[in-house]
């Protein structure tokens, strides 16, 4: 059977069991809408955090990275599985102990004030809509190559799906569905790694094929095997790192504290029945993802290997049918610089600027980019987004391995597209109009307004995914770097420093927010001309630019709340109880 016929029936297959799921775990209260009515066991709830938290980035786009970056790529792994253990141990007991719904309502009761409240559900909503855009551009590039639609029906098509699910089930629903694309997406993520790793080395365990010699008799390690074709093509050695040290270390710390003070990964915290079980499932949560995260620099490394044995120096004409496959949806381009009918892959851009395809097809039915940068040797253009996708067909696994990857991808980017689409609604509906504009709305009227606010939240997040600021996991890692800045000092200084007051508080959110935001902005989109190291803050890229956000905000806010009047004497007593993890 051919891969889209399978596609079809997979990917069919699951998305009717979200939507059973929804249909069985309908919300009937805004209890149910936003906690899951606090029933949620811990073993459910770790599955569903994982699947919340493994998102588009997590299944297709980090893989990409790391095959690309190489060392450099390692700081997505060591920051988001350093800021789970972050949120575990420092976060989220206290957090539930609290017990109310968003991170705004603990904003807006820490500090007793609903001008706080107001900014928290401003940072959320920009914090949520940076993270969705990245799930939205997976969804629409995964539809677009496996389901021969074009990116943006793909995007709609995912839109109409999340919508469903999430406007009828609310967490509730959510939570369940999460449970099953946690199945489906690790699944999906580790049978062709385990293919792959015994066909390559001979090692049926992924993470010991990392580690382990080539199974085609050269004797060579897998790692080395790839550091030497690196170094040939002139990308420099594999595991040797680009970025300068303090960098590394923005970003990785950016991505730590931005994992633990992400709304739709706190919320999920909320939804069981005890302190307790806030630790347990977190701890459930932490093994779950660690299967993912272990395996995935083996992935892209296998995908490396394979990809540049498959086209480097080879003639385009021979180049197998998944190379054409991707062309025909514009995220792979090849332009013969030297007209010889070879790819010529090696270090450098293959066009100037962003690609562009609009010359169309060469001599060759090539797929052109017609600003390819003549000063490169490189001719070949390949989004780093499709390197998990594509790693099946490279290594010309069965058609259901490929067929299945597609709808891990998918479980990946919709699960955590329904997360955050949950914390825009909650944000809108119970922060901003329950608790500040419409205070006397009945609980049926909050429930509309909740869904309501997903459907425009929807909307907006299919937009994003149509139009998307960059690569995947760049996006989300705006959106971690975004939370870094606003959120985790205000939490951490509401938890376990009494003296915090509100004027503090709103003070280092705005600061953080708006450095932060605008040092992105400026070198990714208003002068991205400038963004190099030479023009950084101290170095530091726009990717890490959270930790300065984060620095900021802590010395702003200790700074203001030292000069202003102490929080009333009840907060600091409230924050003393939840201090203590029990009941």
């Amino acid at each position: 059977m051919d891969i889209q016929t399978l596609t079809y029936i997979i990917v069919g297959i699951t998305f009717a069991i979200y939507i059973a799921i929804a249909i069985w775990a309908k919300a009937g209260t805004t209890d149910d809408f936003y906690v899951a009515g606090h029933h949620v066991p811990p073993l459910a709830n770790g599955m569903a955090t994982a699947a919340d938290w493994m998102s588009a980035a997590s299944f297709i786009s980090m893989a990409g990275l790391i095959s690309f970056m190489g060392r450099d790529g390692s700081m997505y792994l060591m920051g988001w599985t350093g800021g789970y253990v972050l949120l575990a141990l420092l976060l989220a007991p206290y957090l539930r102990k609290f017990g109310q719904f968003t991170v705004p309502d603990f904003v807006g009761d820490r500090y007793y004030s609903n001008a706080a409240r107001t900014v928290a559900v401003i940072c959320a909503l920009f914090i949520s809509f940076t993270y969705v855009a990245g799930q939205m551009r997976g969804v629409g590039i995964v539809f677009s190559r496996f389901l021969e639609v074009d990116i943006t029906m793909g995007v709609l098509i995912g839109m109409s799906i999340v919508f469903f699910y999430a406007v009828l089930g609310g967490m509730k629903g959510i939570t369940y569905t999460q449970v099953a694309q946690y199945c489906v997406l690790i699944f999906a993520f580790m049978v062709p790694a385990i293919f792959i790793s015994i066909m390559m080395t001979g090692n049926p365990v992924p993470q010991l094929g990392f580690g382990s010699t080539l199974a085609d008799g050269s004797g060579a390690y897998l790692l080395d095997k790839l550091n030497g074709l690196s170094t040939e093509l002139g990308f420099g050695r594999y595991t040797d790192g680009r970025k300068s040290t303090f960098d590394m270390f923005a970003i990785v710390a950016a991505l730590m504290v931005g994992t633990a003070g992400l709304p739709h990964v706190i919320v999920r915290f909320f939804t069981v029945p005890k302190v307790r079980d806030a630790r347990l499932s977190a701890g459930y949560a932490l093994v779950l993802i660690a299967i993912l995260y272990t395996t995935a620099p083996t992935v892209a490394s296998f995908a490396r290997l394979n990809l540049i044995n498959t086209v480097s120096n080879v003639e385009y004409t021979q180049t197998p049918a998944w190379f054409k496959n991707w062309e025909a949806i514009d995220l792979i381009a090849w332009r013969d610089k030297n007209h010889d009918g070879k790819i010529q892959y090696t270090a450098g851009n293959a066009f100037d600027g962003n690609p562009d395809f609009t010359d169309g097809r060469g001599v060759n039915g090539e797929r052109l980019l017609n600003n390819a940068d003549g000063k490169s040797a490189n001719e070949l253009y390949i989004d780093q987004d499709i390197m998990v996708l594509a790693n099946p067909e490279i290594a010309m696994l069965p058609n259901w391995v490929v067929a299945l990857v597609v709808a891990g991808g998918l479980a990946a980017a919709l699960s955590t597209a329904a997360g955050l689409l949950l914390v825009i609604s909650t944000s809108v509906a119970h922060d901003l109009f329950k608790k500040m504009l419409l205070p006397n709305i009945t609980d049926k009227q909050e429930l509309m307004y909740a869904r309501m606010a997903v459907a425009i939240a929807v909307l907006i997040a299919g937009y994003f995914g149509i139009n998307p600021p960059g690569f995947v996991a760049q996006v989300v890692a705006f959106a971690f770097g975004l939370a870094a800045s606003s959120f985790f000092p205000i939490i951490m200084m509401g938890i376990f420093y009494k003296r915090m007051n509100k004027e503090g508080a709103i003070a280092g959110m705005i600061t953080g927010l708006i450095f932060t935001s605008a040092y992105i902005i400026y070198f990714k989109f208003i002068n991205p001309g400038a963004n190099t190291a030479d023009n950084w803050w101290l170095g530091v890229s726009p990717e890490g630019a959270g930790t300065l956000g984060m620095v900021l905000n802590f010395i702003v806010a200790y700074t203001v709340c030292k000069m202003t009047p102490p929080p009333p004497q009840n907060v600091q007593d409230m924050i003393e109880r939840i201090r203590i993890p029990r009941g």
